[in-house]
């Protein structure tokens, strides 16, 4: 694979450009410093409807417009409101990349905000909030994050029902034209590509984009406890925060293969022991997400009412039992399964544009494929078992959603 080749404009957005000879396709990343954590305290809500509102026209062109131009291309595209980031998604024929470019980065640099949209895209974030109601599991992980991480970083990622109702189309604009700079912005493409002209429409297109945002500064983390939501149905639903590596930490690999022996497949720790041996759930995971100045591991389990405590008390056993150690097929397992990924990482340009945006923007600087599989190479046995013996997950912040509360492991006070 040719190098990454990386340009900052002079207003402070930064191209990533990775070559994929083999693809016939080009995807592109944009993120913008418009995240989640970044809304103002009183309009929680408005980075999620900009996923909506900006795809109904941009650059002069009208939403049917703007979204016919995009299909005559080809091009699948995305928004996502994430934590710290705004995210615009495009993947297309790489021949086309040049005529498509323009139009996706006119969604964030010239984006039309008509009047007339605002009201359904508002409509929208609003239903999404409602079909909560329906999702028990996500409403338990959106409390356990809130509990568990620091705000501005445990916002719901959906917003608050009573901010967006009072949210006017004035607020939108304003928001985006504060947050969406190019100053701490990415732009990451993958695929089939020239560099020198990509860098130079770029910088054309780009020109006139001015802007800083100031940085998130987290506040302390919340207190490590047990909180019992109720809920009629009769399932629990049991959701579990612990501290672990951020992503720039030389151990963030060796926290991502413990969190694999965990929870990687059907041979994974947690589906052997919590519901293959024991059949105390219908579904149960974990995972770990590393940002650049912390990382947590999440756990979900989901089970009946009359078997929550039992689900409860091994799933918590099983995440501290970890630190007791990893046999030698549970390592093999859980590294094929991190290279496995890794390959089929590589064989998608979308995955490659969004994991080197990503890489940027936690790390400083993007990874090559073959990094990150030498990374995986290198981690040993021995390696693994002195990671999970010194970072036992005592501190853990804890959720349930059920007819009743459940009695949490002894480290965790009620809250």
């Amino acid at each position: 694979m040719p190098a990454i080749q990386t340009h900052t404009y002079p207003n402070g957005l930064t191209l990533l450009a990775e070559p994929m000879p083999a693809a016939q396709s080009a995807a592109l990343t944009l993120l913008v410093p418009a995240g989640v954590a970044r809304q103002p305290a009183d309009q929680l809500g408005v980075a999620p409807l900009m996923a909506d509102f900006l795809i109904r026209g941009a650059g002069g062109l009208n939403a049917r417009q703007h979204s016919d131009a995009l299909d005559q291309l080809g091009v699948q595209r995305d928004t996502d409101a994430q934590t710290r980031f705004f995210a615009i998604a495009g993947t297309m024929l790489g021949s086309h990349l040049a005529e498509a470019l323009p139009l996706l980065l006119d969604m964030a640099l010239a984006p039309n905000l008509d009047d007339a949209h605002f009201g359904p895209c508002r409509d929208l974030a609003l239903q999404a909030i409602a079909s909560l109601d329906d999702e028990p599991q996500q409403r338990a992980m959106i409390d356990l994050r809130r509990r568990h991480l620091p705000d501005p970083l445990g916002r719901n990622p959906l917003g608050d029902k009573s901010h967006l109702e009072a949210l006017t189309v004035d607020d939108a604009r304003a928001f985006w034209q504060h947050a969406c700079t190019p100053r701490g912005a990415v732009l990451a493409v993958a695929g089939c590509l020239d560099f020198d002209p990509l860098r130079d429409q770029v910088g054309e297109l780009c020109a006139s984009w001015t802007g800083e945002s100031s940085p998130v500064t987290p506040a302390a983390d919340p207190p490590r406890t047990y909180h019992a939501g109720h809920d009629d149905s009769t399932q629990t639903h049991i959701a579990v925060g612990y501290d672990a590596m951020p992503q720039g930490h030389p151990d963030a690999v060796l926290q991502r293969a413990a969190v694999a022996v965990l929870s990687g497949g059907m041979s994974g720790r947690l589906f052997t022991e919590v519901r293959e041996k024991r059949g105390l759930c219908y579904s149960v995971y974990a995972q770990y997400v590393g940002q650049a100045d912390r990382g947590d591991v999440y756990a979900y389990a989901g089970t009946t009412t009359a078997r929550a405590q039992e689900t409860l008390d091994v799933l918590v056993g099983e995440l501290t039992r970890l630190s007791d150690g990893v046999d030698q097929n549970e390592f093999d397992r859980a590294i094929v399964g991190m290279k496995s990924r890794l390959v089929m990482q590589g064989e998608s340009t979308e995955a490659r544009a969004a994991a080197i945006a990503t890489d940027y923007v936690t790390l400083g600087r993007p990874r090559t494929l073959e990094e990150r599989a030498a990374e995986v190479d290198a981690v040993t046995l021995d390696a693994l078992n002195a990671f999970v013996q010194s970072h036992r997950p005592d501190a853990m912040t804890i959720v349930t959603l059920g007819q009743q509360p459940l009695t949490p492991p002894t480290p965790v006070e009620t809250a």
